[in-house]
């Protein structure tokens, strides 16, 4: 998962960056408005953690243009702007969620996880296992209609493209990727070997 930081405050960028990276996420910061608006414009994020002070152009007019451009990433406030109306302008400016400094890390973090859950079907949870278990190999068709089906349960090839398509939609931004091999199968490639 991607997420980019826009934050002013070094001393909590640092304190942020460092707390997620340990948790696995890749973050990008950085200390203004301006940079965070052209950043979300052209790169694939996960995730915004957006203060609403910050110099150059605001959070609310970074999320306002982020919502205006129809684009979908969560939005998580982080702000010491802890007013009532605060959180409501936050809110409706296209936010997610709002969350008032000092805060815990822990809290943070949980926030994050909430905020990047992936749900998936049973069907997709089978498929995303399969092809994680042969991460990197090829997988063909009937190999998946055996790890997605009972006995005497039939799925089309055609069922089993559509599965795929729908779960390349939904992992599309955590750095995994599903290659369709023309008439052999699929292949996940791992993290380290998306170009």
């Amino acid at each position: 998962m991607h997420i980019l930081l826009a934050e002013d405050d070094p001393v909590i960028s640092d304190a942020v960056v460092r707390a997620l990276k340990r948790a696995g996420y890749a973050v990008d910061s950085v200390a203004n408005g301006s940079e965070a608006d052209a950043v979300l414009h052209g790169q694939g994020f996960d995730l915004a953690i957006i203060d609403l002070g910050l110099p150059r152009l605001s959070g609310i007019e970074v999320i306002k243009r982020m919502r205006a451009r129809k684009c979908t990433v969560p939005i998580l406030i982080l702000t010491a702007q802890d007013g009532i109306d605060d959180r409501v302008r936050g809110l409706d400016a296209g936010a997610d969620d709002y969350m008032c400094k000092p805060f815990a890390l822990p809290e943070l973090e949980a926030r994050v996880r909430a905020l990047t859950r992936i749900e998936l079907s049973a069907r997709e949870t089978a498929l995303l296992e399969v092809l994680l278990l042969r991460a990197g190999r090829l997988v063909n068709k009937e190999q998946l209609v055996d790890h997605l089906c009972g006995w005497g349960e039939e799925v089309s090839n055609n069922a089993i493209e559509v599965y795929v398509h729908r779960l390349r939609k939904k992992i599309e931004h955590s750095g995994l990727r599903i290659v369709t091999l023309r008439g052999l199968g699929y292949c996940l490639e791992r993290p380290d070997a998306v170009a």
